[in-house]
């Protein structure tokens, strides 16, 4: 299949090497793209301009910096169009010491306020919760994660699960919680992410349920 991966810092460019090495046709989406491919490494991967990755492929994943994405996105609305988007950022406040900080859309959403903005396009919000090496490997905790998923449309939320369980999420750890709006929850458990680095350190970590 066809992936557009938008933005290639820790989080897009850890998905586009794991979707790369099952098999997937990658394209990078970068600010500079001759400077991304310079300092690549890993499998073979297309770089290209943002705009060029959501040419490429009919599903995108938006992992650009949330503070940005809505703005970042709404102007590639028309390239978007039709497709879905898998959407990974959280929308938070950035500290001078690199932690989030407070949301951004309190009382709203990242994933929401892209969904208004592009209408056309079907928007899923899901691996959010969690360290960016657990996004791919979620059996590298003791304790197996929950991953949520949260999208208006049932054929789009069936495409992101066909992608993370070659991930390797089992079916019964994908956390289907309705509608875009419940993004919202999912979204707002990053104000508990500084907290969690302060007591554990800085190391893999999901935020998820028990059952």
């Amino acid at each position: 299949m066809n992936l557009g991966i938008l933005g290639a810092g820790r989080v897009g460019a850890s998905l586009a090497r794991a979707f790369a090495e099952k098999g997937h046709t990658v394209t990078l989406g970068h600010r500079d793209p001759q400077a991304g491919a310079a300092r690549w490494q890993g499998p073979p991967v297309h770089h290209a301009t943002l705009a060029q990755a959501v040419a490429a492929a009919p599903l995108v994943i938006n992992a650009t910096p949330g503070d940005s994405s809505l703005e970042t996105l709404t102007a590639l609305r028309n390239a978007l169009r039709g497709k879905t988007l898998l959407d990974v950022a959280n929308a938070s406040e950035r500290l001078p010491n690199g932690m989030p900080g407070g949301l951004l859309y309190p009382g709203s959403s990242l994933a929401e306020r892209l969904q208004a903005a592009l209408p056309e396009t079907q928007v899923v919000k899901s691996l959010n919760t969690m360290f960016f090496s657990v996004m791919t490997a979620p059996q590298s905790l003791a304790t197996a994660p929950k991953v949520f998923l949260s999208g208006n449309d049932g054929a789009a939320k069936a495409q992101v699960r066909a992608l993370l369980a070659e991930l390797g999420w089992a079916d019964h750890a994908m956390l289907d919680l309705g509608a875009i709006a419940s993004a919202q929850a999912t979204e707002a458990l990053m104000l508990m992410v500084p907290h969690v680095i302060r007591a554990a350190g800085f190391r893999p970590f999901a935020l998820t349920v028990a059952d």
